[in-house]
């Protein structure tokens, strides 16, 4: 059996349609689905059970699971602009130390998720080195608790037996419950549905054009093939997931517009007060794990992702 938390989530159901896709479905989803809509990413999707995440922590202290081959934790608050402190040092620190002991002690196959947000303002380079983990200083209390997990994972040892995987900006379908953390693709895809034109932030500094903002966007279908090539490829340690390519929101909104096959028609709106510093101005995955270790997995380019992932919303927001 695989678990994956976070399963009825934005990576882990595109992860589900990736391991159907193997023919793999002994799969345990553990997810927090509440009142919200994420229960649509399960309706096509093969797999044993469902479990609430309050549940599985029951479980694995009672350690009467059975048999697991592996655990893929993606679960996790993932809101930036989140300001409780102590529900994210439970939820997103408490319950990654749980699971990865757990998985450790048991010889399970672990897999979690970091985040390239650990990187704050990119001064210190985008090196997965743990050697340069203690110079980084997230920009907000989201990435510090994932800084927290790759820090304890270092510093107790377990890092051997776990791959901590420091997500970049990853875009694709099955977001659309995300709320205001979606990413800029849909956005974008609904506001020139609805308007025929795109607002993108002005710049936060005189050093950066507007629109000139740049990121490592990647795809989440190619995310997940990496994820499933992982469960049986036994990679270890912190490893950025991006494409190693940095590109503009500006080369995001024209690849948009392109794929909408609409007429190009961007302005610029001041950013927010509440991001302005606490904004990552450019990110880019150092990847070069990906050759050393022999990974045959590529990865779209931003124009080839956007325009899959504009068919899937011209057909429904989610696989």
């Amino acid at each position: 059996m695989i678990v994956v938390t976070g399963g009825a989530g934005f990576i882990g159901s595109v992860l589900l349609w990736q391991l159907n896709k193997e023919g793999i479905d002994d799969i345990l989803v553990v997810d927090h689905l509440g009142k919200s809509e994420k229960w649509q990413n399960l309706v096509q999707k093969r797999y044993r059970t469902y479990m609430p995440r309050e549940r599985f922590v029951e479980h694995l202290v009672k350690d009467d699971l059975g048999p697991i081959e592996a655990i893929v934790h993606l679960g996790a608050c993932s809101s930036t602009t989140e300001s409780d402190c102590d529900f994210l040092w439970d939820n997103n620190v408490e319950y990654s130390k749980a699971i990865c002991q757990y998985g450790a002690s048991h010889h399970i196959r672990t897999l979690i998720a970091s985040s390239a947000a650990t990187y704050g303002d990119g001064s210190q380079g985008f090196s997965d080195d743990p050697k340069s983990l203690d110079r980084l200083r997230p920009l907000n209390m989201y990435g510090y608790s994932k800084h927290v997990v790759d820090q304890w994972l270092v510093k107790s040892g377990l890092i051997d037996c776990v791959c901590s995987l420091k997500f970049f900006n990853v875009y694709g379908p099955n977001e659309y419950h995300k709320g205001s953390m979606q990413s800029v693709v849909v956005k974008a895809y609904h506001a020139i549905q609805e308007k025929g034109s795109l607002a993108l932030f002005s710049s936060n500094t005189p050093d950066v054009a507007d629109g000139m903002q740049r990121r490592d966007f990647v795809y989440v279908k190619d995310v997940a093939h990496l994820l499933a090539w992982l469960l049986t490829n036994r990679i270890t340690g912190i490893r950025n997931v991006g494409t190693s390519h940095a590109r503009t929101f500006l080369d995001l909104g024209k690849a948009v517009f392109r794929a909408m096959n609409k007429a190009e028609h961007i302005e610029f709106v001041p950013m927010p007060s509440h991001l302005v510093h606490k904004y990552q101005n450019y990110t880019c995955a150092s990847m070069d794990w990906l050759r050393t270790e022999g990974v045959p997995i590529t990865f779209r380019s931003l124009e080839e992702g956007v325009f899959d992932y504009v068919r899937h919303l011209n057909q429904a927001p989610y696989l």
